[in-house]
């Protein structure tokens, strides 16, 4: 069976740069060992799969080299623009229906796409999860739990700074670890994510990591549009908005790679 395959940089408008994902368009399921059997070989953060339902109405599933997740901002990004840029998609928005419940991807300004993605605020925490200080090698101001562990400290350097030990953050139990802090003039927030026990050490930028860092931001600054920027390697730039139980995040998105696989 020959399979459309696109690689896609998310979250930027310039090539190896933003947060790379593969993206395979079908017209049925492939079972679920074959579609993790795919995700392993292409060795990206994730890879997503989309059957269409009706019109503008898809379905999507992200998996990682190891496991199947159930939201993923950047590969949903990613296959946004597939639709748009190489699948003949012409209408203003497209509904992606995950476990996660649905997703709109619509047109913005400045040649981006916005998803909109359901909020999910973090709530403060007091004790420091096993393998958390031996993992990160530092000690955030603050704790704070939703599906991810967001670690708030004091400046970007600080973030920037971080060479987490991967065999003690695997255990911290939760989906990943989110070093954020305050950001440098034009930027309200910076960010990095590390989800070793998802099989990905260090994820470029990270679309569902916003869910939860955007209501954070916006209740510490009194502010509902932000300006966020995840510093890794590659890095990458998001425009969002807080809008009741919704975050919207805005970003570029330009393909890499063009072809087919063979399953």
């Amino acid at each position: 069976m020959q399979l459309p395959l696109y690689q896609v940089d998310a979250f930027t408008d310039t090539l190896f740069a933003g947060n790379p994902a593969a993206v395979c368009p079908l017209s049925e399921w492939l079972p679920a060992e074959t579609m993790q059997a795919i995700a392993a070989e292409n060795n990206l953060a994730e890879t997503a799969f989309f059957v269409p339902r009706s019109g503008a109405e898809f379905e999507i599933r992200w998996f990682t080299p190891t496991v199947e997740v159930e939201l993923c901002g950047h590969a949903t990004l990613a296959s946004a623009h597939v639709l748009y840029q190489h699948r003949g998609f012409v209408g203003p928005e497209i509904v992606f229906h995950s476990q996660s419940g649905p997703l709109r991807v619509s047109r913005a300004e400045a040649g981006r796409l916005t998803l909109d993605f359901p909020a999910r605020p973090p709530q403060p925490i007091s004790l420091h999860p096993e393998g958390l200080l031996d993992g990160l090698r530092a000690t955030p101001l603050q704790l704070l739990a939703g599906p991810d562990l967001v670690c708030v400290f004091g400046s970007e350097d600080e973030v920037r700074a971080l060479r987490p030990d991967m065999a003690h953050l695997i255990k911290v139990e939760y989906r990943a670890v989110i070093a954020t802090a305050p950001g440098p003039e034009g930027i309200d927030f910076v960010s990095r994510f590390f989800g070793p026990r998802v099989g990905v050490p260090e994820d470029p930028v990270t679309g569902s990591a916003h869910t939860t860092l955007v209501p954070y931001w916006a209740a510490r600054l009194g502010k509902t549009h932000l300006h966020a920027r995840q510093v890794s390697a590659r890095g990458g730039d998001l425009w969002c908005e807080l809008r009741d139980d919704r975050v919207l995040m805005s970003g570029h998105a330009v393909t890499y790679l063009r072809g087919e696989i063979e399953v």
